[in-house]
């Protein structure tokens, strides 16, 4: 063999060849291990962004049992000798086709510098190369991770291992210690919330439509992406449907905004899940009037906070709505990238 494939072969299979330190011990998850892992993402939150990242188990474990993912071969946990749980990684690839596996993992910041980070990420892309058996020769693969603007560590060893900057995300709240603004809703504009015994299917594929033209975007088939939408936003114990706003045109959905009471890293702030208007309704007002609406009912509920996640590039001027709504950055999430299979990109760039 020539010189040229050995080294081929080497970079290929590079990550195999980390290994973890003494006295640590690595498996994968099962749904009993929902607890320490939330108490783990929440120590390394304290001690990097200050507050808490998840306080909502129930959302954990419905990650976990969501269709096609499986917590025993897409997690790795990793332990202390005393039994603590103190490294975790999941890696995502369910989007069909998955070209941009997701990668999520935590260290506890007792244990940084010992190299767990390392080993995980390495584990992590090993689990992701899995995916490129079902994706069509010529399209482009690069997983991504992602971590907030104030993890130097984190973004360190990203970028160590080749992974790029490409976009940023952002919490946006709004403080609501005085009634809000009423909404102003445009002619022809009613407000209804969501049946979920008749809706659900115009629902999400309003959901689909609204966000057919954001970065990242990949087609889903419906069956698919139906059943993920049911599963994650419906699924779980407290869903509440009377929190879901359809603006209505007809009988035809113009704009949906899907809330909860509780966002997942604070009881106390409401969230807007997904706020989506559909093309032909945009830029008359819907948005913003849905919006509003959502923050007037959080706040009769008791809500003095209200939050949302935005691309903070968004291509559809979302974030400016935002900031007309009195809203705030938050929180700033960095979203990094690894080319390893050049192609065709199939996920929205650009508008």
């Amino acid at each position: 063999k020539s010189m040229k494939e050995n080294e081929m072969k080497a970079t290929l299979h590079e990550p195999l060849t980390v290994a973890l330190p003494e006295g640590f011990t690595v498996r994968g998850a099962a749904l009993e291990d929902v607890e320490p892992a939330l108490e783990l993402f929440n120590r390394w939150a304290q001690a990097v962004i200050h507050e808490d990242e998840i306080t909502d188990a129930v959302a954990i474990r419905t990650e976990w049992v969501s269709p096609g993912f499986n917590p025993a071969e897409d997690i790795r946990l990793i332990f202390a000798s005393d039994g603590e749980m103190v490294g975790y990684v999941e890696v995502w690839t369910t989007q069909k086709p998955p070209v941009h596996p997701w990668m999520w993992g935590r260290v506890d910041p007792r244990y940084e510098g010992l190299g767990l980070g390392t080993y995980l990420v390495a584990w992590a892309e090993e689990r992701a190369m899995k995916a490129l058996g079902e994706i069509p020769d010529g399209l482009r693969f690069a997983p991504r991770v992602g971590t907030f603007r104030e993890a130097d560590a984190a973004r360190k060893l990203f970028e160590d291992v080749g992974y790029l900057r490409i976009r940023s995300s952002y919490t946006m709240r709004i403080n609501m210690d005085t009634l809000p603004v009423p909404p102003q809703w445009p002619d022809g504009i009613t407000l209804r919330t969501c049946n979920p015994e008749t809706d659900l299917e115009a629902v999400y594929r309003a959901v689909d439509e609204s966000f057919s033209d954001h970065y990242g975007h990949v087609d889903t088939p419906f069956e698919e992406g139906f059943k993920r939408f049911k599963h994650f936003m419906t699924g779980y114990e407290g869903f509440d449907p009377s929190l879901w706003f359809l603006a209505m045109d007809g009988d035809e959905i113009a704009g949906i905004s899907l809330c909860r009471e509780h966002a997942h890293d604070n009881p106390d702030v409401g969230w807007v899940s997904t706020l989506g208007v559909r093309r032909p309704w945009r830029k008359r007002g819907v948005g913003l009037a849905l919006l509003r609406h959502s923050f007037d009912e959080l706040y009769r509920r008791g809500k003095r906070m209200a939050g949302l996640g935005v691309d903070a590039e968004n291509l559809t001027g979302a974030l400016r709505l935002y900031e007309n709504a009195g809203m705030h950055v938050h929180s700033v999430f960095d979203l990094f990238e690894k080319e390893i299979r050049p192609g065709k990109e199939i996920s929205v760039q650009s508008l």
